[in-house]
């Protein structure tokens, strides 16, 4: 008579694989450079919204004091 084989020693080798997967996983260091690289494009993007927006702001009103200074004068 034949018998079915088990499940126990049917899952071990899956269980040994995904294990093995997930240290690896955890092991993987190769997105983090990815990673690094996007906060820091990000984090320089933001420092320039920032400055152009104060040099904007600035800019707008050199030239209102400009514009009314020449009205003024004519």
């Amino acid at each position: 008579m034949i018998s079915a084989p088990s499940t126990q020693t049917s899952t071990k080798p899956k269980l040994m694989a995904l294990r093995l997967g997930f240290t690896h996983l955890l092991q993987d260091e190769s997105g983090q450079d990815l990673i690094e690289y996007a906060l820091l494009a990000a984090l320089i993007g933001l420092t320039a919204v920032t400055a152009v927006k104060g040099v904007g702001t600035k800019l707008a009103s050199t030239f209102t004091s400009i514009g009314s200074s020449v009205t003024s004068a004519v």
